[in-house]
């Protein structure tokens, strides 16, 4: 069951998605060739524990990090180490969940280490633009599908594969709430949009084929033929008045 969230609830989640947002931009500020992803792990957690915040993802299902930290061919869902140093080149995936005052915010970021090839560059950027040509389409009376379409069509048209087997969600008390938000579809199929809804949506782009495979650890997503992957990813709410961006803010535009 959906469930939609009234003015103050979603009011709240606002803060929830703030401290989401800065611990992004703090990630940001610290990604540089030498750091561990453990060390930028560390960094994430601390700022969202001072913010009075849990990390989302802390434990959850037994995730041993505060942020999915994944590199070049991973997706998603890697897991933060002391043995994982950056280098010169890599596209690092920062994804990061904040818990405060009874409601979750969920974000993710791709960002380049130094100088990275202009692939590297294009793939980013549209993977951004996809979440923002579904945002578009985030309007009380369309439809799920119409996200889905608009983000899958973008990527398509960039020579790019959307990811298929992980998808979107919706939240609020629970990380992980309904409706799925699948990142492709079909205009004008699929659950309503309305009022209340507060949804993370997160394109999934390779620059391959849209095959994916879990690593050993149970976590780690790579794409399957070994290309590089990019992620994108905030927690938006449907009002009565248009879309609330929770967790982009101003300095991140």
């Amino acid at each position: 069951m959906i469930q939609l969230k009234n003015p103050l609830q979603i009011k709240e989640m606002r803060e929830a998605g703030r401290i989401t947002g800065e611990a992004l931009l703090i990630a940001r500020e610290h990604i540089r060739e030498g750091i561990s992803t453990y060390e930028l792990d560390k960094i994430i957690r601390n700022h969202i524990e001072k913010q009075g915040a849990k990390p989302s993802f802390l434990g959850y299902g037994g995730f041993p990090g505060s942020a999915c930290i994944s590199i070049n061919d991973e997706v998603i869902h890697g897991i933060p180490s002391k043995k994982r140093i950056l280098q010169e080149g890599d596209v690092v995936k920062v994804d990061v969940g904040a818990f405060y005052k009874g409601f979750h915010g969920d974000a993710a970021r791709t960002i380049p280490v130094g100088n990275v090839s202009d692939e590297a560059l294009k793939l980013i950027r549209v993977t951004r633009d996809s979440f923002f040509a579904g945002v578009e389409k985030m309007q009380i009376g369309n439809r799920l599908g119409d996200i889905g379409h608009a983000i899958d069509s973008l990527v398509v048209s960039n020579g790019f594969s959307t990811v298929k087997r992980y998808i979107g969600h919706g939240i609020g008390h629970e990380l992980h709430e309904s409706p799925d938000v699948p990142n492709y579809g079909t205009e004008g199929r699929g659950t309503r949009l309305c009022a209340g809804m507060v949804l993370a949506i997160e394109p999934m782009v390779n620059v391959g084929r849209e095959d994916v495979r879990e690593m050993g650890d149970g976590w780690t997503v790579k794409t399957e033929d070994g290309t590089l992957s990019a992620h994108y990813e905030n927690t938006v709410a449907l009002t009565s008045d248009g879309v609330i961006n929770m967790t982009l803010l101003e300095s991140d535009f």
